[in-house]
């Protein structure tokens, strides 16, 4: 493993922050069971970062960044993009990247570098999206600020195996956030808001072209903003939210199957079983046995 970081040499103002974990406990954070899934290498906290600059062309890390204020640019193989508050940015390692703020409006970010061998998984976790927009989130700026707590614990590798599962947890944390795309309509696409339409039809039918209709979009656009914001059709996350509610309705234990499938707007009873086998694993019948104990 690599022990050299390659951070940039951005004068640190007073209130800001840049800890780098000492070579001695990165080697024994990847021997440790506990922690060597994913571990921080270095991290920090950029105020208002005017002449911040970082060029990498054989990243040796995975690093996230999330702008919290201000702007910034990213140079990478699918070339330049803006960045601005509320973006998240995922560089993964051996891929080259620079990046910069903006000389008028510099950006506030905060940064993590990290390694291990799970960290492909997270990865994987989070989506192909080198640059997602997910808004200024209060939980995932505590979720940073505690993480950052780590610099005031000393050099003790139990602080850093915890540090491990705060960053485990953030990393997990950001596959769930909701997610929002700029079109070049000028209108957004937010998933919260789709997911939220779905929720309100539960009780009975809703089809892409339907969907796609409430956000003024057409079919395929539609369709292929959501899948690249959440790596998944929507009808297939309608379809989950339905039966994730006949999940909640059959441990409620009130409701036959066959009712259960009707207040989900699924007249066929039979369809209704095959299409939450599909989902769910078993038949609606063997789910609500596993919950009568």
């Amino acid at each position: 493993m690599n022990t050299a970081v390659e951070t940039s040499n951005w004068p640190l103002p007073a209130n800001g922050l840049r800890f780098i974990t000492t070579p001695r406990l990165r080697r024994l954070l990847a021997r440790q069971p506990l922690a060597a899934g994913c571990f921080p290498l270095a991290l920090g906290f950029y105020p208002e970062a005017a002449g911040h600059r970082m060029q990498r062309q054989q990243p040796d890390d995975h690093l996230l960044i999330y702008c919290r204020a201000g702007r910034g640019w990213l140079d990478s193989e699918d070339g330049r993009l803006e960045v601005g508050g509320g973006d998240l940015l995922l560089l993964p390692k051996g891929q080259a990247h620079a990046y910069g703020a903006d000389a008028e409006r510099p950006w506030t970010l905060y940064w993590v570098h990290f390694d291990g061998s799970l960290c492909e998984d997270f990865l994987r976790l989070l989506g192909p999206l080198r640059l997602r927009h997910i808004g200024v989130q209060p939980r995932l700026l505590a979720d940073f600020d505690a993480l950052l707590g780590l610099h005031r614990q000393g050099l003790n590798l139990p602080h850093f195996i915890h540090a491990a599962h705060q960053l485990q947890a953030l990393l997990s944390s950001l596959a769930i956030l909701p997610a929002r795309a700029n079109l070049k309509s000028g209108r957004v696409l937010d998933v919260d808001a789709v997911q939220a339409v779905m929720r309100a039809h539960l009780h009975d039918s809703l089809n892409l072209d339907q969907l796609a209709a409430q956000f003024k979009l057409s079919r395929f656009h539609f369709a292929k903003t959501y899948r690249a914001l959440t790596g998944h059709a929507p009808i297939q996350d309608f379809i989950n939210l339905k039966m994730a509610h006949a999940c909640r309705l059959l441990d409620q234990g009130t409701l036959e199957v066959r009712q259960v499938g009707e207040q989900l707007g699924y007249d066929d009873p039979y369809y209704f079983s095959r299409l939450f086998r599909k989902v769910v694993g078993m038949a609606p019948s063997h789910y609500r046995a596993l919950h009568q104990g």
